[in-house]
């Protein structure tokens, strides 16, 4: 076998500049389908790392992914809001170790605000049970401080005790700017790889107060009510938009479910982030097959574009087909040899789609994970990678029949035969 394999070796490295090119539109490839197959891990990893300290996500009644998208990942509109009544009430059943009220739908230069407690920078959970850490400054104690996230701080280059001015709305524009009632940024947390990077947090008693001479979405006309004088006024929220919910045992993470379902006030959704996401993979499942056909379409190509080449030097490795014959190969060995060379191609290309994966997670992991909150990671060697690299090794041993077959034919032509 060692002689075998030597022998393949040799034979490609005679062909290195040929096969060179061909390697490497098979290593890309390779590398195509690999990302494709770590990014949805990636991405469904950093999606469930989001959250990962939550037991429940409670809301209005609704569907259960438009509330975990709104509340948790910015995206979407929102069903509806809870009161502040039912919000109080969650926080204080025996079952509830805390919660955390989040009212949203004003912004600050096409990032989303979120109207929060001081508990959300003590109970939040990301990653693997990390907490949040501020990189500079404090959680917000005044009325009218603003805490941001890594990516708020950095890309529209804010520092601590620097004035921003809110609008009203969510997207890049707004509606109208809270310009009468600026924020002081009192704090800018450490990157998280999450929405909350995005984001910048507000006490709900500061939403209140931006609000109060607003109504129906609008500004009441002839009406401005000076930011000195807010805290005249009884600042308690009216509703939010959803509750994060941590519990004192998970165990009892379905009763309350449940419990909520039920109740009677008004008409409640509690919501597991690990369904609610589940339920988002569904929907994406289609969309993750046709972006694996893509990438086996260009594996197809580059095994394809291996056949090709080998194919075309067959002629010009006549005589070395000749000679293996001459010292005693027989028409199988010349047929299995070609397979393995395929094979053996294969396996290069895979070991460098693996290599310019990583290459490409090196150079853009910083960039992805600052604009998309996705953290990207290099090939783990699990069971399904390890399957999907055997896959391809086997796909190239399989491209290699065609040329084998042509070997075969050219060897029975020649008429040569073994010498005994």
């Amino acid at each position: 076998m060692n002689v075998i394999l030597r022998l393949i070796l040799g034979s490609l490295w005679s062909r290195r500049y040929t096969l060179g090119l061909t390697l490497f539109a098979l290593g890309l490839s390779s590398a195509l389908l690999v990302g494709i197959e770590r990014l949805q891990q990636d991405v469904r990893a950093s999606f469930a790392q989001s959250v990962s300290g939550t037991d429940l996500l409670v809301g209005a009644r609704g569907s259960a992914l438009q509330l975990m998208l709104h509340s948790v990942f910015r995206l979407g509109e929102p069903a509806g809001t809870l009161s502040w009544g039912s919000a109080r009430k969650l926080a204080e059943h025996p079952a509830v170790a805390w919660t955390i009220p989040l009212a949203l739908g004003d912004s600050h230069r096409g990032y989303p605000v979120v109207g929060t407690e001081a508990g959300f920078f003590t109970h939040f959970r990301h990653g693997y049970g990390k907490t949040l850490v501020m990189a500079d400054g404090q959680a917000f104690n005044g009325l009218f401080d603003a805490v941001l996230g890594a990516e708020v701080a950095k890309r529209l280059g804010y520092r601590v005790g620097e004035r921003i001015i809110l609008a009203h709305g969510s997207g890049a524009g707004g509606v109208a700017e809270h310009g009468d009632k600026p924020f002081v940024v009192s704090g800018i947390l450490r990157p998280t790889g999450t929405p909350v990077d995005r984001s910048v947090h507000i006490s709900l008693e500061a939403m209140e107060a931006i609000h109060l001479d607003w109504q129906g979405g609008a500004p009441i006309p002839g009406v401005s009510i000076p930011a000195d004088f807010v805290r005249k006024f009884d600042l308690t929220p009216k509703a939010v938009d959803a509750v994060l919910v941590g519990l004192k045992s998970r165990a009892a993470v379905f009763s309350v479910q449940r419990e909520i379902g039920l109740w009677t006030a008004e008409p409640l959704t509690a919501v597991l982030p690990a369904v609610a996401l589940e339920e988002l993979w569904r929907l994406l499942d289609k969309g993750e097959r046709a972006l694996q056909l893509v990438s086996a379409l260009a594996l197809i190509s580059g095994l394809a574009g291996m056949v090709a080449v080998v194919l075309a030097g067959l002629e010009q490795r006549r005589r070395e087909l000749a000679i293996l014959r001459a010292i005693g190969a027989s028409l199988g060995h010349v047929f299995s040899l070609l397979i393995l060379e395929g094979f053996v191609l294969g396996a290069f290309g895979a070991v460098a789609g693996v290599l310019m994966h990583g290459a490409c997670v090196l150079a853009a992991s910083g960039w992805v994970e600052s604009h998309y909150g996705i953290a990207l990671s290099i090939f783990s060697a699990s069971r399904d990678e390890m399957a999907l690299l055997a896959a391809i090794s086997l796909a190239g041993g399989m491209a290699g029949l065609i040329p084998a077959c042509r070997a075969y034919r050219i060897s029975l032509n020649d008429g040569l035969t073994p010498s005994h």
